[in-house]
């Protein structure tokens, strides 16, 4: 079981722990230092004062400890993006699937969204999977700039409100 909450400036550290290995190679691919962590979190918290709201973070917590980080985007009235990424460690065992699920309740519930939208990597079909079992239906690609210059085709899913 997953719950979710707000982050704090102590919460910096298990963030470089979730930005790093194998939980970065669809990113960045570059590990997150201790000074970018409190950054990450200092924009999070000043986003969550803004009147009105855009953007929501918050860390995700098994078993007492933060293992991942999900975040909220409305791009839209209607409509929002929704992002995660988790420790590597923590893999397969339906965290980030039910770190989903309450965020989708509350950008239908409570943020008042319509329709939520994700994408990932050709290469982490796992968040897609992950995708699918909340709901989200694939409706296509869209192409992402490479650190080389190519561009990569992301698989696109959306979720309309239930």
């Amino acid at each position: 079981m997953v719950t979710l909450r707000t982050l704090t400036l102590n919460d910096a550290l298990a963030l470089t722990r979730i930005y790093s290995g194998a939980s970065i190679q669809h990113t960045t691919g570059k590990p997150l230092t201790l000074d970018q962590a409190h950054e990450k979190i200092r924009t999070a918290l000043a986003r969550a004062a803004e009147t009105p709201r855009a953007q929501w973070s918050w860390g995700i917590v098994a078993a007492g400890e933060m293992i991942g980080l999900i975040s909220l985007r409305r791009r839209t009235p209607s409509m929002g993006t929704l992002s995660y990424i988790l420790r590597e460690d923590t893999w397969g065992n339906g965290y980030a699937t039910e770190a989903v699920k309450h965020v989708a309740t509350f950008a239908f519930t409570t943020a008042g969204l319509e329709r939520l939208e994700a994408m990932h990597h050709p290469d982490n079909p796992a968040s897609g999977r992950v995708l699918t079992k909340v709901g989200f239906t694939r409706t296509g690609t869209a192409d992402r700039p490479a650190e080389d210059g190519t561009a990569v085709a992301y698989e696109v899913y959306a979720l309309p409100l239930p």
